[in-house]
């Protein structure tokens, strides 16, 4: 009788606290996940969600204003070089039109100077033909005077 006893009690434990109630506890349990779930992605996951949302679309709109300004950059960059390439045309066309200027300035004043050194070189020649025939003119009468007495002295001894 024992053993029947402790049969019964078991088929009872079995009955009562099986794996699968069907009693009010599923139905319970569910309607609590369900809250959890709508509490959490009210209060958690919603403002979680908006803060990434918010971050990308940040990080987004980041990247587009550099891409932006970048481009901008670029432009402008493009624009300094053909500026820069333009003015530096422009200086060395300066530098070589000063340069010839120089050179032709140059040239003039050094055909100048060979045309003074010419002008002086002719007018000490003449200086020198004025004074050579001076000196030759001095030479003749001095020559004459020479000849006279030499032949004044010749005659006298004579």
């Amino acid at each position: 009788m024992n053993a029947w006893m402790i049969l019964a009690a078991e088929a009872v434990q079995e009955a009562e606290g099986g794996l699968f109630d069907l009693d009010a506890t599923l139905p319970l349990m569910a309607v609590q996940i369900l809250v959890l779930v709508f509490l959490l992605n009210a209060v958690f996951y919603k403002p979680f969600g908006k803060v990434l949302d918010d971050r990308d679309q940040f990080v987004r709109g980041g990247r587009q204003d550099a891409k932006a300004r970048l481009a901008e950059v670029k432009a402008l960059t493009a624009q300094y070089e053909q500026e820069l390439a333009a003015t530096r045309k422009q200086s060395q066309a300066l530098i070589a039109e000063a340069q010839a200027e120089a050179s032709r300035i140059a040239a003039q004043q050094l055909a100048e100077a060979q045309r003074e050194a010419q002008a002086q070189r002719e007018q000490a020649q003449q200086e020198i033909d004025q004074q050579k025939a001076v000196a030759l003119q001095a030479l003749d009468q001095q020559v004459d005077a020479l000849s006279h007495q030499i032949l004044d002295k010749l005659l006298a001894r004579a």
